[in-house]
């Protein structure tokens, strides 16, 4: 279904996170056509990360349309679809087993259809864990993303390894990275000067533990203390009570609240570019912050203080000269990352980023061109190849093993009405509470 020279390329995001609403978003917007005008509408799969009104405003990405549904209701969405109201495009921006679920449910939904959307998928950042398991429920998409070569030759490998199509493997970078390259440090001449700058980029779950936690909390404090001129920022996700892509048992705001920080040490939110526009070093344990750093060549180190582990994803640096722990930090050390490791994590800090989406916008456009619309979607994982696995995947999204609806799916018949919406707020409302704040208190309770 190409679209015509006078009609807006439709597109539609479902997105299950702010930070994936984020890269799915930004991602339609760079592998769709130049010099095409798009039409977005965005759909936020309802659940326990499903983002807020703050969230939403903080990632800065706008759409035609946003409103939160259930897998159903996008299916239904979809369904519905038709004519000049059909979309061109399908960003599946969600965990493994969502796009797995959708490509099932879509399956059903365009079985009968001669025509069909492209179906993109890809992750929100590095590729650290799961990789096998992660990108065979991602297989049947039309194009499968890997944000950098490295990613590319790996992810052909799991598809191949197990005797699946590889072809949907598409190479581009993450879709986030830009803005203004690193100018140097302050020379503290000027009366505007700011201040040296060190960022450390928080994450909800990496690491987990509260001792683990409280240790890089007092180091970032400790190396304030040791350099009161530096401006020392703890740089947060999410306030108390959202969700991101990950759960947040252990808040920084509330360690924050035992420690005796000094006024050279602050807390600060927003979006992460607008913050590495003032910073001199970002530290993290492995967060994508670290690539968005590197591509505008600022000091970046991933720490290594609780050790180069799977669990921690910071063995993903390992190669990158971008590893230090705190104590080299507060000596006065400052990396130097390799240039080949960079290169292949698609980073592009000396130029290339803006071609790096050039495969996948040639790929959409020949697929919305070609004669006799796409063929039927056939993910890997099917009720021959994984009998065992596939229908409890399916399951958590209300869809049977040929992608119908279960019975007694939400809103699966009709449009949710007044008081169901009301019901169905105060009940993501009571299970946000539960999961972030009542389950924390019952699992160390446990470990007394």
């Amino acid at each position: 279904m190409p679209a015509s020279a006078t009609k807006a390329l439709r597109v539609a995001v479902l997105a299950d996170s702010d930070t994936r609403w984020k890269w799915g978003a930004l991602t339609a917007t760079r592998v769709c056509p130049e010099d095409t005008e798009i039409h977005l509408d965005g759909y936020l799969l309802r659940g326990r990360a499903t983002p807020t009104a703050r969230q939403l405003r903080e990632v800065g990405v706008s759409a035609d349309s946003l409103r939160e549904v259930t897998a159903v209701e996008f299916l239904r969405a979809v369904d519905g679809a038709r004519g000049e109201e059909s979309y061109d495009v399908l960003v599946l921006a969600l965990v493994g087993g969502g796009v797995q679920a959708m490509l099932h449910g879509l399956g059903r939904v365009w079985r009968d259809r001669a025509e069909r959307p492209v179906v993109v998928t890809g992750y929100v950042g590095v590729v650290y864990e799961k990789l096998a398991d992660g990108l065979l429920l991602r297989h049947g998409a039309d194009l499968v993303l890997a944000n950098s070569r490295q990613d590319a030759d790996r992810f052909r490998a799991v598809y191949e390894g197990v005797g699946a199509d590889a072809a949907a493997v598409t190479e581009v970078a993450l879709p986030f990275l830009g803005g203004a390259a690193y100018a140097g440090e302050p020379d503290g001449t000027g009366d505007g000067d700011r201040p040296h700058t060190v960022v450390f980029a928080a994450q909800p779950s990496v690491p987990d533990s509260r001792e683990d936690r409280t240790y890089l909390l007092e180091r970032l404090i400790r190396h304030a203390r040791l350099h009161p001129g530096r401006e020392v920022l703890l740089k947060l996700r999410s306030r108390p009570g959202e969700h991101t892509t990950h759960i947040e048992e252990l808040p920084y705001q509330k360690l924050v609240q035992r420690a005796d920080p000094p006024p050279n040490f602050r807390l600060v939110y927003g979006h992460m570019g607008e913050v590495l526009d003032r910073t001199d070093l970002l530290v993290t344990v492995s967060s994508t912050a670290a690539l968005e750093s590197l591509h505008r060549r600022v000091p970046t180190v991933v720490l290594t203080d609780l050790g180069v582990r799977e669990a921690l994803g910071n063995h993903h640096f390992v190669g990158s000269g971008c590893l230090a722990s705190w104590d080299q930090l507060d000596a006065g050390h400052r990396p130097a990352p390799d240039p080949e490791w960079v290169a292949r994590q698609g980073v592009a800090a000396d130029g290339g980023y803006e071609t790096a989406f050039d495969e996948a916008r040639e790929r959409i456009a020949g697929l919305l061109g070609g004669p006799g619309g796409l063929p039927p979607l056939a993910p890997y994982y099917t009720p021959v190849t994984a009998p065992g696995y596939l229908p409890g995947i399916l399951a958590r999204h209300h869809l049977a093993p040929d992608g119908t609806p279960l019975p007694g799916a939400p809103a699966a018949d009709r449009s949710p009405g007044p008081v169901r919406q009301v019901v169905r707020r105060a009940a993501r409302g009571a299970y946000r509470h539960g999961v972030q704040r009542v389950a924390p208190v019952i699992r160390r309770m446990g470990e007394l």
